[in-house]
Parts: C-alpha cells; sequence; structure tokens
C-alpha cells in the first residue's frame, strides 16, 4: 500500500510529460501540418497528371520535419495527435 496516498482515496493521474512544453508541442504539429500540405500540393501539380482524370493521389504518412526531437513526435503519437505508421513515417489524425 502507497503511504502516500491517504486511505480512502484514489490516487491521481499522472500528469503531462514535463520533458515537453506545451508550446513546443504546437509548434511541432503546425510545422507537421504545413509539410503535409506542401507534400499534398506538390504531389497535385506533378506533370503528367490530368485533372480531369479524378486520379488524385492521397498522401497519408509523412517523415516528420526536422528540428524537433524524436521524442516530441512519440509524445505526439501517445498524446493521440498523430499516428506511427512505421519506418519513420507519422499519419495526422484528425480530432473530431
Amino acid at each position: 500500500m502507497d503511504t502516500n496516498t491517504p486511505t480512502g482515496s484514489t490516487p491521481t493521474p499522472p500528469a503531462a510529460n514535463p520533458l515537453f512544453d506545451e508550446n513546443d508541442l504546437k509548434r511541432a504539429m503546425t510545422a507537421f501540418k504545413k509539410r503535409m500540405k506542401s507534400i499534398q500540393l506538390e504531389q497535385d501539380s506533378k506533370l503528367g497528371r490530368s485533372p480531369l482524370t479524378g486520379n488524385r493521389e492521397v498522401i497519408t504518412g509523412i517523415q516528420p520535419p526536422l528540428g524537433f526531437g524524436k521524442a516530441v513526435w512519440e509524445e505526439l503519437a501517445r498524446r493521440g495527435d498523430l499516428k506511427y505508421d512505421g519506418g519513420g513515417f507519422y499519419q495526422w489524425v484528425e480530432k473530431k
């Protein structure tokens, strides 16, 4: 039995990881979204693909932008903002 928890009370849930500043995580997500959009625009503008055919490729996963450590992306995946696809690729999860 934990001697720090009074009898009859429930333990408090663990706090958010203090190693990550909330602003850093927001900046990382903004950078991820911008990179995802730019890659999608680049894919859409490639020559040899007719806009009339309607065959649009959708980018689902990307390697995260440089400038943020691997631990930041793992934390965002743990929080449910991103999904790890394997091989260093992450997928953006839209929250409803």
